[in-house]
């Protein structure tokens, strides 16, 4: 079963804290299930915050030409009714082919309907859900979204029998089914089966790490129940000296203010409460820790890090050519702080400044017609074909524009196989709304080449290439406006914006895979951590990465304790591998034309055809050399070199 139900969220801001935690779902959209979130992968927090809106329209009030159409999926109930009843039949006939699939013919037989059930399943929960996200108070589609949900896991537990049973037969069977022709259309799929074999344990063995996989999970459940539900930090004066509860949402608005004692008592405070759990919560990261080393051994891998990347069949150079480069680079950061010291006007730069903004608050009114027309013409070098599909996503139904009383929060690109992907936004008519439309067309545009090119097991890219498309989109938006700009005010505003991206992106996500890694490590060499060994860690990681220029503060080193990403373990590498090969593809498109454009439409149109890092390569990004990294540093040089020419 190719799919997973499932759209991109984030709980906080990704900058903050490290991203989220997406699963896979075929060809169009990326989310954690059940998380009511939003996708604002680099956007400032602050622009979240002060979009909102005194009065909201209901569902019914908003303009027809604004909204998406969903009828292109399902006509009506009735239709969507047919298609689960289908579903349902189809679901019974999957136990028949139950101890056959050594026959070629059988195989081939239950392969072609596990496709037909898939593609249902996807497309029956992406209707239900959507229609949900609408108007999430609604209590018809509330029904139909636990309809399908239970669908999905009922249909997941009928094929959960095939992959056993492929990988119980002999190699030699196993050998002569990936070479029989007639299964040539799953030959990936087998050849990913005999992949996976060698960390396939014995029937009783699976059984039994079956029974334990709940408990697995505790570790990150009393973390999650913790941070989110459980902790309660003190209340911290605002700007206007007002006494307001700190929270994680709120904490963020802090570290944003212009008051220095602002941003400083909600640093400690923040700190100074994790400070207090620093032994319970240690022990969680331990349990964690362990399991993972656990499961490693078990499945006969050589590290944690090496079973977390062989899903995506990703080398390990690829883990440690970032972290080596970004060592390499790190003078840039330290660049980068002292002329954020220098523009604050601070004699010490404190890590409760670094989400100061650094140049008065530009405000840009860019309603969605706006939009639309800058994205257009931002993308123009991704040439007529790009922009032509863009241009039907505009005017046909892909998207649904604005905010209605009870609509799901954020942005996010979904859809199904077989029809055009489609876009939820909130629109306001700000610089944030802009790029998040250029962001989630790239996600959909991606999809759209994808499915349109290939079969359905081959469409799905991989989370590793997800962000790539969307983040290339961001880079041009961001090109094209720099070059546009004659206002120095306005240039600056866009400088900062896009040099927070580097360092929340690509500093602040390699920063946290090294610490994964350090911790790892110790603990399959049999070393204990303890919570001050995790602090020091943490402490001193921070000292590499901002330099002797900041003042690293020692309450920094509890903040591995609010992290929730160290609890999907070596996962947060690939927001920083994804936005170099994003930042790699813009400048090959920019500085070569059509053979560079050429290149990455080939990619938009792999899909999942082949490993995500050949995917890559053959589109002129080799993400197992330093070069692509070595590119995004080129550019954010760059940045930097503009800002000091501005601040001269």
């Amino acid at each position: 079963m190719r799919w997973l139900p499932a759209l991109l969220s984030v709980v906080l801001p990704a900058a903050l804290i490290g991203g989220s935690a997406p699963q896979a779902k075929a060809g169009t959209s990326y989310e954690t299930p059940h998380q009511a979130a939003t996708e604002l992968l680099w956007r400032p927090y602050s622009q979240i915050r002060r979009n909102t809106m005194t009065s909201v329209p209901k569902r019914a009030e908003s303009a027809v030409e604004t909204r998406w159409k969903l009828e292109d999926l399902f006509a009506d109930q009735p239709s969507w009714d047919r298609e689960y009843a289908l579903a349902k039949e189809q679901i019974g006939k999957l136990a028949g082919f139950e101890g056959k699939l050594a026959d070629p013919a059988q195989l081939k037989a239950c392969f072609e309907l596990e496709d037909e059930l898939s593609l249902h399943v996807e497309r029956l929960y992406v209707y239900a859900n959507m229609k949900h996200h609408e108007d999430t108070a609604e209590p018809t589609f509330q029904s139909l979204s636990e309809k399908s949900k239970k669908l999905s896991v009922e249909s997941g537990e009928a094929m959960s029998y095939i992959t056993p049973e492929v990988l119980s037969l002999a190699d030699a069977e196993l050998d002569a089914l990936i070479n029989n022709q007639d299964l040539a259309i799953y030959r990936k799929t087998l050849e990913e089966m005999r992949r996976q074999k060698a960390h396939i344990l014995s029937k009783t063995e699976e059984a039994l790490l079956a029974q334990v996989g709940n408990i697995s999970q505790s570790a990150n459940t009393i973390y999650s129940m913790l941070n989110n539900a459980d902790l309660k930090f003190p209340k911290v004066k605002n700007e206007e000296g007002e006494e307001v509860e700190l929270t994680q949402g709120r904490y963020i608005q802090f570290l944003e203010s212009k008051d220095r004692e602002v941003r400083k008592n909600g640093f400690k405070a923040m700190y100074d409460t994790y400070g207090k759990l620093r032994n319970t919560i240690g022990a969680t990261l331990n349990a964690n820790v362990s399991k993972n080393v656990f499961y490693s051994r078990a499945r006969k891998y050589p590290s944690v890090l090496e079973m977390s990347l062989f899903g995506d069949n990703i080398p390990k150079e690829v883990y440690t050519n970032l972290i080596d480069t970004i060592h390499k680079h790190l003078p840039l950061m330290y660049r980068y702080m002292e002329l954020r010291k220098k523009l604050l006007g601070v004699d010490e730069l404190h890590m409760y400044d670094l989400f100061a903004p650094l140049v008065d608050e530009f405000k840009l009114d860019i309603t969605y017609e706006q939009a639309k027309t800058t994205v257009k013409e931002s993308l123009q070098p991704l040439g007529s074909d790009y922009l032509d599909v863009l241009q039907d996503g505009f005017d046909n139904g892909w998207i649904d524009v604005y905010e209605n009383e009870g609509k799901r929060n954020g942005a996010y690109s979904w859809g199904a196989y077989g029809t055009h992907p489609y876009v939820l936004l909130n629109h306001k008519d700000n610089l944030n709304s802009m790029f998040t439309l250029t962001h989630e067309m790239g996600h959909a545009l991606h999809s759209y080449y994808s499915d349109s090119t290939q079969n359905y097991r081959d469409a799905q890219y991989t989370i590793f290439l997800a962000e790539v498309a969307s983040t290339l989109n961001e880079a041009l938006l961001m090109d094209y406006l720099l070059k546009k700009s004659t206002d120095p005010k306005e240039k600056m505003y866009l400088l900062t914006y896009y040099a927070d991206q580097f360092r929340t992106t690509v500093f602040r996500q390699t920063m946290f895979a090294e610490f994964e890694k350090i911790v790892h490590e110790r603990t399959e060499a049999g070393e204990s951590l303890t919570p001050a060994d995790l602090s020091k860690i943490y402490y001193d990681l921070n000292v590499l990465y901002y330099g002797s220029g900041m003042v690293v503060d020692k309450d920094i080193e509890i903040e591995w304790a609010r992290i929730p990403h160290f609890y999907t373990s070596f996962y947060v590498y690939k927001y920083a591998t994804g936005f170099s090969a994003a930042t790699s593809f813009a400048k090959q498109i920019l500085d070569e034309g059509k053979p560079a454009v050429d290149r990455y439409l080939g990619f938009l149109k792999s899909g999942g055809s082949d490993y995500s890092i050949n995917i890559l390569k053959r589109a002129g990004v080799d993400m197992s050399t330093p070069e692509p990294i070595e590119q995004a540093m080129a550019v954010f040089e760059d940045l930097i070199s503009q800002m000091e020419q501005l601040t001269k």
